[in-house]
Formats: structure tokens, sequence, C-alpha cells
């Protein structure tokens, strides 16, 4: 029996050993990923990031972000509403800066650098049967520099933000962190002077023309580029701000699509055509127009208004024969 009981603890003793050994090789398996951790993130290998998923009412747009969040809507942003759907969450988190402590204090708790489409996304899928979608983010620390530099990264590829909000981004950073200096700004984000040059001309677009277009979204950099030329006079500068006021009206009723809006504008800047006066007028009496003749090299062209009658334009025409056969016209 003793026999029996001591080869049915060898057995036992014999799986434990085998079970205790792999628990401690994962022991030292998960201490060396430590260790490498901790390593990596001593040396600037590694970095560390806290995501978190809040309430988007507890986060509002940077003050100077260089999106236009009060053009953002549901059918602009249907692509994203539809990912988020689609994926069941938010893939990337916007970036954001912290406000005030936790738990202190009244108002919003963080300020959004990059991620106003995904704020505006969470937000209209929250307020529409969707409330278990919460705005992920990432905490950083950044200057305004630094925010305005990253914000760009993020946007200066991506159709859906408009020349004219670019434009208008720069135009207030280059004084804000560069005193005014475009070529200083243009090495911090590694474009050409001259690629930057015609987003700042952009951004000095006045106004009136400006309100002169379906939306600042339909603005671009080309359109600024195209009209600077025609408005270097004051004559030019005139006609142009003239003819935008008057499709800014329009706008505001059934709209002026893009393409006609430039070349309302172009064509107002061209020098007005004056007629050429008659080179001679047959006419029956002082107090009718008759017929007006211009010569245009060796061409003869009449002209006479539709209303005029037919004894009346008989008259006329031959007193234009006559006077072609003396030789006189």
């Amino acid at each position: 029996m003793s026999k029996k009981h001591d080869a049915v603890f060898d057995d036992v003793l014999a799986g434990l050993g085998e079970e205790a050994k792999p628990a401690r090789d994962r022991s030292g398996a998960r201490f060396l990923k430590r260790s490498n951790t901790m390593a990596e993130q001593a040396s600037g290998g590694r970095q560390e990031k806290t995501l978190r998923l809040v309430d988007p009412s507890t986060c509002v747009m940077w003050a100077r972000h260089n999106r236009a969040y009060d053009l953002l809507t549901e059918a602009n942003t249907r692509d994203l509403i539809d990912g988020i759907l689609s994926q069941g969450q938010q893939e990337f988190p916007a970036i954001v800066r912290r406000l005030r402590p936790a738990h202190e204090g009244e108002g919003p708790e963080f300020e959004v650098i990059c991620g106003a489409r995904r704020h505006f996304a969470i937000s209209w899928l929250r307020a529409n049967n969707y409330p278990q979608f919460k705005y992920l983010i990432e905490e950083r620390v950044l200057t305004d520099e630094e925010a305005f530099r990253l914000a760009d990264i993020e946007n200066r590829d991506r159709e859906d933000i408009s020349d004219f909000e670019r434009a208008r981004d720069y135009a207030r950073a280059v004084e804000a962190y560069y005193g005014g200096k475009q070529k200083l700004m243009a090495e911090r984000l590694q474009v050409s002077p001259a690629w930057l040059s015609r987003y700042l001309q952009l951004a000095r677009l006045d106004a009136r023309i400006v309100a002169a277009f379906p939306s600042l979204r339909d603005v671009k950099e080309l359109h600024a580029r195209q009209l600077k030329p025609l408005m270097a006079t004051d004559a030019g500068a005139a006609a142009v701000l003239e003819e935008a006021d008057v499709l800014a009206a329009e706008q505001k009723g059934q709209g002026v699509p893009v393409a006609r809006v430039m070349s309302r504008l172009k064509a107002a800047a061209q020098p007005r055509k004056t007629r050429n006066v008659a080179d001679h007028t047959f006419r029956r009496h002082p107090d009718e127009k008759g017929v007006q003749m211009r010569k245009k090299g060796s061409r003869v062209q009449l002209e006479f208004e539709s209303g005029l009658d037919d004894d009346a334009l008989r008259a006329a025409l031959e007193q234009f024969l006559k006077a072609r056969k003396a030789g006189k016209v």
C-alpha cells in the first residue's frame, strides 16, 4: 500500500513540478517585458499615450482652430458618421489640451486642437439615438505654436478643409507665432515661401468678394490668384467689388454657382467697350432713329431697331442706296 501511495504522490508531485516551471518562465517573461518597456521609455524609444472616452460636451474648439465649426453639417460629415457607425467606435483620437483640472471648477474641461469633424460626428450621433458613443481624445501639453503646427500637419492634405479656412489660419499664425516673418513660418511648416505667400494672399481677399461666393468653403487659392491682376488698378478693383456686391445679394436668393461668380467678376474688370459712332445715319425725319451705317474695313454694317416700321426702313435704305451710288459712302 505504501508503495502504491508513494507512486501516486510521485505522479502528483511530478505533475506539479511540470506546471510550476512554465509559471516561473511566464513570470520571468513578464518581468523581462516590463524591464524592456521601462528601458525604452527611459531612452526615448517608446512613448505611452493615455486615451480617454468623454462626453463631447466637455470639449470646446480651440479659439484658433483652423476649421469653421459652424459650417459642419450632417451632410458634409456623413462619411465620418457612417464610418463610426460601421466600426462601432471612433477609430482615431482627437488631440486636446486640458483647460482645468478634473472635477475642479466649471465649464469645458478640454479644448480641441485636432478633431472638429470627429467632435461634430459624435455629438450628432449622441443627439440622434446613439447615446452609447463617446468622444475619443488624447490629451497633450502643447504651446500655441505647437498646437498650430500639429493642426496644420493633420489637415494639410485634407480636402474637407477649405483653402480659405487654411488661409485665414496662416494669416493669424504668421503674426501670432512668427513675428510676421513669412520665411520663418515657411521653414517651420516645411513648405516653400511661394506656396505660403499664395495662401496669405487669399486671406487678404476683400470680404465683399468672399461674400459673392455661395460659401467661404468655395473660395479657392486659384480664385485669389486670378483676381489679383484684375484689381491692380483703382478702376479695376472698384468694378470687381461693385459686381461682387450684386452677386452677394443674388446669393441670398436662388444662388449663383462658383463658375458663374468667377466669370462675372472677371468680366466686370474688363474695360467696357464703347460703341463706335455711326459713320452715317439715314432716315426720313430727324426724330426717327433710322438706319445707322458703320464701315469696318471693306465691309459695311447697317443697323436699325427691330421696331422701325416698314415705310421708315424702306425710305432709309433708299437714301443709303442713293448715297452709295453717288460714292458718298
